[in-house]
């Protein structure tokens, strides 16, 4: 029996700083194996989306089931998916792998601003797809684009929208609070019938681009161990914050 592997469903970056290249590095420092399903090719520098090409809708799924038949997949990443069909192509062949820890990471938008998931698969995403995530990771713009409202500086604000995603059918949802201001940067994680859990610590000096890929394939290859959902969230940030600081 070949060892367990974490399954990334997510696009390609030809720069290296994001992507199934931060997803795979990310995995392989926590000591586990990867299987892919490539959902785009893209063309990026550091600092812009030059180019995107999706791949075929029906290609992605049967990667997904490929992978999952090849492999002993401890936990399931997913990244960018691009489309609606994709999105809902990848629910579907998901749904009968409900033992499976799933971590979404809703990719909608480049950190140049460009849009990697089409506008009308957002809904389908959000009804679809993420109440069969044990996580959904979004950053603050996302969160308040998944939850249908103005992104908000409100704390209180920024609870009520988790709270809507987590009465539609969302297990657990980290808030990532990169875009933030402050000093402090604070992850929330939001579970169904628990009070609010906070992970703060000091907003890292610099930038470095694909902190979202990183963190959510960290805390998938910690689920995959074994660990619960807080030690594995716990796990993923230590290890962000130390590759941070080597760069």
């Amino acid at each position: 029996m070949s060892a367990a592997h974490v399954l990334v469903i997510a696009g390609s970056d030809s720069s290296g700083g994001a992507g199934l290249a931060r997803d795979i590095e990310t995995i392989s420092a926590l000591g586990m194996k990867t299987c892919l399903a490539v959902t785009a090719v893209t063309v990026q520098t550091h600092e812009a989306v030059e180019r995107i090409d999706l791949c075929p809708s029906e290609l992605v799924e049967a990667q997904i089931s490929a992978a999952l038949s090849a492999n002993p997949v401890a936990a399931i990443k997913i990244g960018m998916l691009g489309s609606r069909k994709t999105v809902t192509r990848v629910a579907a062949v998901l749904r009968a792998h409900a033992d499976i820890p799933i971590v979404l990471d809703p990719v909608i938008a480049s950190s140049s601003g460009r849009a990697l998931l089409a506008e009308d698969a957002i809904e389908t995403m959000r009804e679809s797809l993420m109440p069969l995530c044990s996580l959904v990771t979004p950053n603050l713009p996302e969160l308040a684009l998944l939850a249908g409202e103005e992104e908000t500086e409100s704390e209180a604000r920024r609870h009520e929208q988790a709270g809507r995603l987590l009465g539609g059918g969302v297990r657990a949802l980290l808030a990532k609070g990169g875009h933030a201001e402050g000093n402090r940067a604070v992850d929330t994680l939001f579970q169904a019938n628990k009070p609010p859990l906070r992970f703060e610590g000091p907003r890292l000096p610099g930038t470095m681009r694909g902190t979202g890929c990183m963190l959510a394939s960290a805390i998938a290859a910690s689920l995959a161990r074994g660990d619960t959902l807080e030690t594995s969230v716990r796990t993923a940030k230590t290890y962000l914050s130390e590759r941070w600081r080597t760069g």
